[in-house]
């Protein structure tokens, strides 16, 4: 058992930056292979030292601080309903904030945080170039850290040091980019396809490692010849990901005449929708999109284009808040922790959704979606001991 919770708990990841939407971390590929000895033997032994059973420990009266910086949105409101109704069984005072992309509001909002009484800090989309000064003001003070989609590196350099003591959560996106393009892949195979497939392909990066991690799944389908991109759609302006991607494909799609092109790709769901947005307003119902990432928006969407958009990867927002929470918890029990942690992926089929469909309902169609008491999100003795309800 203790194996096998380990095996689970190695994973490659590390930080990022996504705009607003959702995400996922896990260290980069030239990270892992440096990493692989060290985050195996951490994670063994916080599987060994969790896994066993634990005396109760009363962490009541804690005071921890969540820092989102994406945009407030359903996936940004679940991920935060998991740190709050988690820490609520701790004991816990939970304060959220939210800063919407601005990385100079993230910044000035972790380092107010840090000012004041706080005991922990979990931070959500910290870039890679300023996470490791952000927080290391909170570990030098004491402050226990855990961030998603945050790879605090000294220098910003994703191959170099990490601040020590933080463990940084992540989606497992390798996962999450097999899922996504796997089924796009079988689905291309049984319309009699023959590779390879001519692809349109969108992206943000390289700098953001979980799309970066995302892209080498891509990149190694594309070196196998099972994949021709014919053209890479990336928003010129983050801010407006969203609309940049309709007037971008909205210009390329006369040069993709009906029958040129076998998929889209969609390596993040908010640059999908602005593609599909593209997609309608042209009457173009000829490309099936694959993508990563999942929101109500995004299912009602699938919905409404089930002949377009046929399937997205994700893992439940709730539950990465969940996890976090009982890493700080772990943390303030005096508990090993890895230095990296990455949550399962699932695959969303459209045929599997109807109008009536939420995220909340996810857990009852997709086996093993949001499961908080599935011992690879940590619910173990050591956590259990120590809820106060």
């Amino acid at each position: 058992m203790k194996k096998k919770l380990a095996m689970v708990l190695a994973a490659a990841m590390v930080l990022s930056a996504t705009a607003c939407g959702s995400s996922g971390t896990a260290a980069p590929a030239t990270t892992e292979a440096k990493t692989e000895a060290a985050k195996t033997e951490a994670q063994t032994t916080a599987a060994e030292k969790t896994g066993e059973a634990q005396p109760s420990v009363s962490l009541a009266g804690k005071k921890i601080a969540v820092v989102r910086n994406l945009a407030a949105g359903d996936h940004t409101q679940q991920f935060l309903d998991g740190c709050v109704s988690e820490g609520k069984k701790f004991g816990w005072t939970v304060d959220t904030f939210v800063t919407d992309g601005d990385d100079a509001r993230a910044q000035e909002t972790v380092a107010q945080v840090i000012s004041k009484d706080y005991d922990g800090i979990i931070v959500s989309h910290g870039q890679l170039s300023y996470s490791y000064e952000m927080l290391k003001p909170a570990r030098d003070k004491g402050m226990e850290v855990v961030t998603f989609d945050t790879m605090p590196f000294k220098g910003g350099d994703a191959s170099g040091e990490l601040l020590e003591g933080v463990t940084s959560t992540a989606q497992n996106d390798q996962a999450l980019a097999e899922l996504s393009l796997g089924y796009m892949m079988e689905e291309f195979e049984a319309n009699g396809g023959t590779y390879p497939m001519k692809v349109l392909k969108t992206f943000m990066g390289p700098g953001i490692p979980p799309l970066d991690r995302r892209n080498e799944i891509y990149t190694k389908l594309e070196a196998e010849g099972k994949i021709q991109t014919l053209e890479v759609i990336a928003p010129s302006d983050s801010a407006n990901a969203r609309g940049d991607m309709t007037n971008k494909t909205a210009a390329i799609l006369p040069k993709y005449p009906e029958g040129s092109v076998d998929a889209i790709w969609g390596c993040y769901d908010e640059l999908a929708k602005g593609v599909l947005q593209a997609l309608n307003d042209a009457g173009r119902t000829d490309i099936p999109m694959y993508t990563i990432d999942v929101s109500n928006d995004d299912i009602q969407l699938m919905v409404k284009n089930p002949d377009v958009w046929k399937s997205t990867a994700a893992v439940d927002p709730k539950l990465i808040g969940i996890v976090d929470v009982r890493l700080l918890a772990l943390k303030f029990m005096g508990e090993e922790t890895p230095d990296y942690f990455n949550l399962d992926a699932s695959n969303i089929l459209t045929t599997q959704l109807t109008a009536q469909t939420t995220m909340g309902d996810l857990g009852t169609i997709i086996d093993g979606w949001g499961d908080a008491e599935d011992p690879n999100a940590l619910y173990n003795d050591a956590i259990k001991g120590a809820y106060t309800e």
